[in-house]
């Protein structure tokens, strides 16, 4: 299981961006109001996964990895490059949704009222939704053992 590339990353925010924005011109006088409280959840998890990549860098770089006490398991390694990739292609898919919604919305809040009044929510959740991609990409990174190449090839610095 390689690092999850950047470049897929973004092409499936573009894509979904495109799909998001020709459902939204079709469907949005059915859509519900769209709060600043929409997208906070991604960025709760986005913390959450953050704080957690820290915490196994953390435990990587004192050479903690191993079976025993208080130490990091390495399949508990494994379990988070897991989370950490899923978690990258859902941040993704959703900042992907929240783009196409922002491209309907930011013409038309002259002249919609309920345009204008969804446009803060949707740009949170939209931060929201890149932040939990910077965090699933930075847990994945955290995972990697001082002596694993980098992403170019490189052995990384010790």
């Amino acid at each position: 299981m390689g690092p999850t590339r950047k470049r897929d990353l973004t092409a499936a925010v573009a894509g979904v961006a495109v799909l998001a924005y020709l459902l939204v011109h079709l469907l949005y006088r059915y859509f519900p109001p769209i709060t600043v409280w929409t997208g906070l959840s991604l960025l709760a998890v986005a913390a959450i996964e953050a704080a957690w990549g820290v915490s196994v860098r953390a435990k990587i770089r004192e050479g903690e990895i191993g079976v025993g006490g208080g130490r990091l398991h390495p399949l508990a390694v494994a379990r988070s490059v897991v989370v950490a990739k899923a978690s990258a292609w859902v941040g993704a898919l959703m900042l992907g949704w929240w783009i196409g919604v922002l491209v309907y919305l930011l013409p038309r809040r002259v002249e919609l009222r309920v345009a204008g009044a969804d446009t803060p929510g949707a740009a949170v959740a939209a931060i929201s939704a890149l932040a939990l991609v910077a965090a699933a990409l930075w847990l994945q990174h955290c995972c990697k053992s001082p002596g694993e190449s980098t992403d170019n090839g490189e052995a990384a610095p010790e």
